[in-house]
């Protein structure tokens, strides 16, 4: 068996594990990143989810930047984005978003690790954890030449549904009375699209034709949200929905078929009956399904939604957050979303990335320790990058002073992040 050391291990390559792990060798920590697929960017990229959204309140103040900025202005110099903008969503609310073209985010996020000296490993698949007492010792990882064991000073869990966590037995929170995991989506690109017309249907029009399809069993999600591929006429279609634990493999496998069953019943409907998209055909299924939850972790700290909804500050804040409590059901067509106020930030401390019992691992990504109803609101793209950079420069901070997660002193990585164009 092969075996590799680094300073910092980090499971899974979506948004949150790039951007930690950019971060993480920015502060000169040997940094490994291992990704199932061939490429990095997670439920952005292999998900296609086509928008980030999130960077501000609805005043219009920006609580993210840093590194998550940094992807935005790489993007658009590439011509894989026009930026910062704006929608108009099935709620009626009006939500800020940055659009984006999946495939040069790939090569956004393939050059900003290789620059920050983030050595990447793809197509690779976490096997095993060596575990003694509080620490994870080891992590093996199945590659196209074999299994190589990996010893870390720090392990990192961004694979989303927390797989590195589970295998080396730390503690999960569960669901409360009535809860159940958000359906996760399927989502497809249709072009081209007159998006003049298809923009131009009011609110309430893109409502009745979005009923009306739930009614006749073609939408299983009460909207017709599509973000646009800069570029071209073509846009990703957020529609579908499907009620399955992702973290199963065996429901995931039946949510990768039904997702395609239902993207392809939606995109017929879609073409013979939505404005501006009489023209479009169907272009492409996302390579996966987009999970928006599964395990979140139970971390030193437990974010609520009263701890959003009411601004608690926190001694050590690692992000700022303004997205709304955005809670997708199981049981109906329908969402909740909540604004918690025009001008509203809420503030992420950096104890919900450390899980119970383990000294040298932390979480980024959707898989924090918040509550059902908080993770609505934390789970979004721009969040966990915020987040996911506070982790990354944590991660260093820790191996350069061997010190337990727990012990990481605040103020120092406060510091770092602020100095790395954080806003705190």
């Amino acid at each position: 068996m092969n075996r590799i050391d680094c300073d910092v291990l980090i499971a899974g390559g979506g948004m949150a594990g790039t951007v930690a792990a950019v971060a993480a060798a920015r502060q000169r920590a040997r940094t490994l990143l291992f990704e199932r697929h061939g490429f990095l960017g997670g439920a952005a990229t292999a998900g296609a989810v086509g928008q980030f959204v999130g960077w501000e309140t609805r005043a219009g103040r920006r609580v993210i930047a840093g590194i998550a900025e940094e992807i935005v202005q790489r993007l658009q110099a590439l011509g894989g984005s026009s930026g910062h903008g704006h929608f108009v969503m099935s709620t009626g609310h009006r939500m800020d978003r940055v659009e984006y073209d999946t495939e040069i985010l790939k090569v956004v996020l393939d050059e900003m690790a290789h620059e920050a000296g983030v050595k990447v490993l793809l197509h690779s698949h976490l096997a095993e954890i060596g575990r003694r007492g509080r620490t994870v010792t080891t992590a093996s990882v199945l590659t196209k030449g074999g299994v190589i064991e990996i010893r870390a000073r720090l392990f990192i869990d961004s694979s989303g549904d927390l797989d590195l966590m589970a295998r080396a037995g730390a503690p999960f929170l569960g669901l409360g009375e009535g809860e159940s995991l958000q359906p996760a989506t399927m989502m497809f690109r249709l072009g081209p699209i007159d998006f003049a017309a298809f923009d131009g249907m009011s609110g309430e029009a893109k409502a009745k034709l979005a009923a009306r399809g739930v009614a006749e069993g073609a939408l299983p999600r009460a909207a017709l949200h599509c973000s646009r591929v800069p570029g071209t006429d073509d846009g990703w279609f957020n529609v579908t929905r499907l009620a399955i634990d992702a973290a199963d493999p065996f429901a995931l496998s039946d949510g990768e078929r039904e997702g395609r069953r239902q993207a392809l019943d939606a995109a017929r409907f879609i073409v013979a009956n939505a404005a501006g998209c009489s023209r479009a055909r169907l272009v492409a299924f996302a390579p996966q399904l987009g999970v928006r939850e599964t395990r979140r972790i139970a971390g030193l700290a437990t974010l609520t939604a009263d701890d959003l909804r009411n601004g608690a500050e926190f001694i050590d804040t690692m992000a700022l957050g303004a997205y709304p409590i955005d809670v997708h059901h199981t049981g109906d067509a329908n969402i909740t979303f909540e604004e918690l106020g025009r001008d509203h930030v809420y503030a992420l401390p950096y104890r919900i990335a450390v899980p119970q019992g383990l000294d040298n691992a932390l979480v980024a990504g959707r898989g924090l320790s918040a509550t059902h109803e908080a993770h609505g609101a934390i789970r979004v793209m721009p969040t966990a990058m915020a987040t996911a950079q506070a982790v990354g420069t944590a991660a260093a901070l820790l191996c350069a002073s061997n010190q337990p997660a727990a012990a990481l002193d605040p103020g120092t990585l406060r510091e770092k992040l602020r100095s790395a164009g954080a806003i705190l």
